[in-house]
């Protein structure tokens, strides 16, 4: 039974409304060029690495030596374009196109608004004023989906940029159509830190796509960017990989709990879907998602890093949360 919705009633029954306006104090963006980067999924050698980190979350936690054997991965996040080239050949329906079945909530259905029962997703929506509660900036619209990411009133989707509002069982279809499958957190994590140490600092210009100014209500955009970024704007790292911090959070296989088993060094797959646990979403299997999103800044998030991790809802998509693949073998 999918939890699609189990975020959003919430969410919505404590707003009235959001601001949908344009974030303020921005000033205005550069301009910049972006690459069109390669789609052959990259070779990654196995070895051992330092898995996590003990500088800035508790989840994040304890950094131990871990070791993964070789696999490929995708040097960028699934776009749109070859998202809707899956479509095409399939007839895929994404869940946030299609009604939300009122038993999940659990109340009766007068007592649902109707508008949680429309196909349709989350997106962030700035508020006008800062705000600590991530309940003023994010908004479940109906209409919203992979083609159009930010509400019906909003842009199509962009060929070149992730797609979003993807829930779990959108990613697997994805992944088997094209022989692959999502990565293990510690598989995304050695491919992502490409040998380089844990850090806590944002990633310097032309480094990734995060925010700059004072999240949620004043966004920069000093990187050139106020939200997502095509898919090649930004430096690969060591391992040819674009986007591995920042842009928009990836989702992985394992699921999600608080901290790292020490006792899981080789290969780890994280715990069990009935030893998962997310405090954010108690009582539902998360999923880990890594690296962090365009929406992480130093007064907030602060997951523009290999090592952060979040626990992700497997049965609702977001505006700022994607996903790459991974492989066993070579694609052919």
């Amino acid at each position: 039974m999918t939890i699609r919705h189990q975020f959003a009633m919430p969410l919505c029954l404590a707003l009235a409304a959001c601001s949908g306006g344009d974030e303020n104090g921005a000033a205005p963006i550069t301009k910049v060029a972006c690459a069109t980067p390669p789609d052959t999924p990259v070779r990654i050698a196995g070895g051992t690495f330092a898995m996590g980190s003990d500088l800035v979350d508790a989840e994040e936690s304890p950094m131990r030596a871990t070791t993964v054997g070789s696999f490929w991965i995708d040097p960028h996040e699934v776009t749109n374009g070859q998202f809707a080239a899956f479509v095409a050949a399939t007839g895929y329906v994404t869940l946030a196109e299609k009604p939300v079945d009122a038993a999940q909530f659990n109340v009766p259905k007068e007592q649902i608004p109707p508008e949680l029962l429309e196909p349709g997703s989350a997106v962030f929506t700035p508020p006008d004023t800062p705000s600590d509660r991530y309940a003023d900036w994010w908004k479940y619209i109906p209409g919203a989906n992979w083609k159009k990411p930010y509400g019906p009133g909003g842009a199509d989707a962009v060929p070149a940029e992730p797609v979003v509002h993807m829930a779990w069982d959108d990613m697997v279809a994805y992944a088997k159509w094209k022989d692959g499958r999502l990565p293990t957190e510690a598989e995304w994590e050695y491919a992502a830190k490409a040998g380089q140490p844990a850090r806590k600092d944002q990633p310097g210009p032309g480094k990734a796509n995060t925010w700059q100014g004072l999240f949620p209500a004043v966004n920069e955009g000093s990187d050139g960017f106020k939200g997502i970024a095509p898919v090649g704007c930004f430096a690969p790292n060591a391992n040819g990989l674009y986007d591995m911090v920042g842009n928009v959070w990836e989702v992985t296989a394992d699921f999600y709990r608080p901290g790292h088993d020490p006792a899981q060094r080789d290969n780890p797959k994280g715990p069990s879907e009935n030893d998962a646990y997310d405090p954010l979403n108690p009582g539902f299997a998360s999923r880990v998602m890594k690296g962090g999103s365009y929406l992480c800044a130093p007064n907030y998030c602060q997951r523009y890093r290999p090592e952060a991790r979040q626990g992700r809802d497997a049965g609702l998509g977001a505006s700022n949360v994607g996903f790459r693949l991974a492989y066993d073998r070579a694609p052919g």
